[in-house]
């Protein structure tokens, strides 16, 4: 069985200014002709097909678009909600779009529960399991502590489970949001910390025989059975050196697994560029950036006068102006922003605390700190799950 594996669509997201609604729309395009051309059999859209709960009606367009496209080609299509949908508004319908062979698995409750798809070689199962948050599924899953890789761990024991009831040689194939160690992370990504803890081991997934995660925007081999895809587009500067694919993914009769990377459209270049504004705006060598979205970072020592107004003069496509004068980290000088970068709330906290009186916090009082945080950050998602 031949599998086309994507995610994090992020539909209706923007790149800095710029509306990606075209590119994405290309991207769809780009989608089902391969699935035309290539001959697959199964399409894998492992989640964050929207970039948020409410998505604007472009997007919402976009999306029963790509669906109708799917179906009129009479390849079925299973897909997961991700940490940005809203699992609830995208689950809508399902029973019925599911007669158009487009599966959504949005509920937590279903993740034992397969699609049953055939080939020549008998059945592959394909069991969605949609992000996890692991203080609103904690009950559901019957675990004490609210960890990824608890609820995780809980959902693919089902899986198991279901597994083991069915024909020998049936094969399977696990769809997850989540964020699997050893993976790289970028910039645009949400962050998914509970408990100090964002990333489950690859080990929770053993038994399957193909696992197609979503969350992280590169693509990645974590194993050769577990794959990142990525998103298709790029939505950070921090994503300049990607190259956005889909895989394309051969499942043999045996459950072995290889895999081809099939390169996704790029509506343009991007490029980080560093330096003083004269160096940049002399140097022969970033001539090839002047077509490209362009991030600048200034190295000079005083603000120059009208920096952007210059930069787009020969990078028209300029998109974002870093400010970052050389400077020893413990200059005075140095922004509050760039020695908060890379750190995480709870450590800005933490930090807070020591500078107020004296010593950090102890763990009793760490504890206390993330429990705090993470309490938030649920009720954060509560709210926007019920919006």
């Amino acid at each position: 069985m031949r599998l086309l594996h994507t995610s994090d669509w992020h539909l209706g997201r923007a790149f800095h200014r710029v509306n990606l609604l075209g590119a994405q729309a290309e991207f769809i395009g780009h989608l089902v002709t391969t699935v035309r051309e290539r001959e697959v059999d199964a399409v894998v859209v492992s989640g964050d097909v929207y970039d948020r709960a409410v998505p604007p009606l472009a997007a919402v367009e976009l999306f029963d678009t790509a669906l109708h496209r799917l179906a009129d080609l009479g390849v079925p299509t299973v897909m997961i909600s991700g940490n940005h949908d809203s699992a609830r508004r995208l689950g809508v319908g399902a029973g019925l779009i599911g007669r158009a062979g487009i599966h959504l698995r949005t509920e937590p409750a279903a993740a034992g529960t397969p699609v049953i798809l055939q080939d020549a070689h008998g059945e592959v199962a394909f069991y969605g399991l949609p992000y996890l948050e692991p203080a609103l599924v904690k009950e559901e899953f019957g675990v004490d502590k609210a960890g990824h890789e608890a609820v995780l761990g809980a959902a693919m024991d089902r899986v198991r489970a279901d597994l083991a009831t069915r024909a020998r040689g049936t094969r399977s194939v696990v769809l997850a949001h989540a964020f699997v160690t050893g993976g790289q992370a970028s910039d645009s990504e949400r962050d998914i910390t509970v408990g100090g803890v964002a990333a489950v081991p690859a080990g929770v997934f053993d038994g399957v025989d193909y696992v197609a995660l979503g969350h992280l925007h590169g693509c990645q081999t974590l194993t050769e059975r577990v794959r990142y895809s990525g998103s298709p587009l790029a939505y950070s500067f921090s994503e300049a050196d990607h190259r956005k694919s889909m895989w394309l993914v051969d499942l043999a009769a045996d459950g072995s697994v290889t895999a081809e990377r099939v390169d996704c459209p790029v509506p343009r270049p991007l490029a980080r560029i560093r330096g003083t504004l004269d160096d940049l705006l002399a140097d022969p060598a970033l001539t090839r950036h002047e077509d490209a979205w362009v991030e600048a970072t200034l190295t000079d020592p005083v603000r120059p006068a009208d920096p952007m107004a210059r930069l787009t003069e020969r990078f028209p496509h300029t998109l974002s102006l870093v400010f970052a004068p050389e400077r020893a980290p413990d200059d005075p000088a140095v922004s509050y922003a760039r020695r908060l970068a890379g750190r995480s709330d709870h450590q800005i906290a933490q930090d807070f605390v020591a500078h107020v009186r004296g010593a950090g916090p102890d763990e009793r009082e760490a504890a206390v700190l993330r429990e705090a945080f993470d309490a938030v950050r649920a009720d954060a998602v509560a709210r926007e799950v019920a919006r």
